[in-house]
């Protein structure tokens, strides 16, 4: 694994606000929480991974892109192997906030456009200035962004830092091929329902079915990206005791059979 600077490439992006800073990496990084001042695109070319802010956990599959508001802290785990991750930090514009799209944190489909632009910048690297051509196609590139990513990955998965919260989430994550009811859980923890009805309520905003679907349908698509598992075999390591409820579960998530997206992701030709 090359020997990377982490603190100097977080430096480097942000020293100069006008510019747009291009960096293709080929090894698994760890950063730390971090965040910048300026938008983060992040394309993982043959992989996933998945983004950690402090509110939540986004799943980011192959063939998809996520988009990091200036300001936001986070940080990236890669869990599956990746051929190259592409990352674009773009230059903040007062222009910005007549969209939304520019601060809310999301994934994204990559069109064959994107795509395209995204290999043409890897003949840069570091630094792209104002007043040169490549800023140009930088530029376009992010003009279009709001008009070519209109359909966000509604996989999302709120966390907490909570000290009760944390081993419950840990431990719902390292079991989602069991069974599990609110009632096993609490009698994990000894806790009744009612109070684990209120902690995820209080901590997360959400339900706790809510999220174990989620977690389960994020767990589903990294088996359907990186694995030969058949839907039967995921369905099964994923919670589900029936094929027809995890797809049609997996349908209203994400809009795709799990059959379609698995085509989807398998079938995307080789990048050079």
């Amino acid at each position: 694994m090359e020997n990377i600077n982490y603190d100097q490439i977080l430096a480097d992006a942000d020293e100069l606000p006008q510019s747009a800073y291009i960096w293709h990496w080929k090894t698994e990084h760890h950063f730390p929480f971090h965040k910048h001042n300026k938008g983060q695109l992040t394309y993982v070319e043959g992989g996933a991974a998945f983004l950690y802010t402090r509110e939540k956990t986004y799943f980011l599959p192959a063939r998809h892109y996520m988009w990091v508001p200036a300001g936001v802290e986070h940080y990236f785990a890669h869990r599956y192997p990746a051929n190259y991750v592409r990352t674009i930090y773009f230059y903040s514009e007062r222009e910005d906030k007549q969209h939304p799209f520019y601060s809310t944190t999301g994934i994204y489909p990559v069109t064959n456009l994107l795509l395209e632009m995204l290999l043409y910048t890897a003949k840069w690297e570091g630094n792209v200035l104002p007043g040169s051509r490549p800023y140009a196609f930088i530029q376009a590139m992010k003009n279009i962004l709001p008009d070519i990513s209109t359909s966000p990955l509604p996989i999302t998965l709120p966390t907490s830092d909570h000290p009760r919260m944390r081993p419950i989430l840990k431990y719902i994550q390292e079991n989602l091929a069991e069974p599990l009811s609110m009632e096993s859980v609490c009698h994990q923890f000894n806790t009744s329902e009612r109070t684990l009805t209120r902690m995820f309520r209080s901590n997360m905003d959400i339900s706790f079915f809510q999220y174990l679907k989620l977690a389960r349908m994020s767990r589903a698509m990294g088996y359907l990206i990186e694995t030969d598992k058949t839907i039967s075999e995921i369905a099964w390591d994923t919670g589900y005791n029936s094929v027809s409820a995890f797809s049609n579960t997996f349908f209203k998530l994400t809009g795709k059979r799990p059959s379609d997206y698995q085509h989807l992701s398998k079938s995307i030709p080789p990048e050079e």
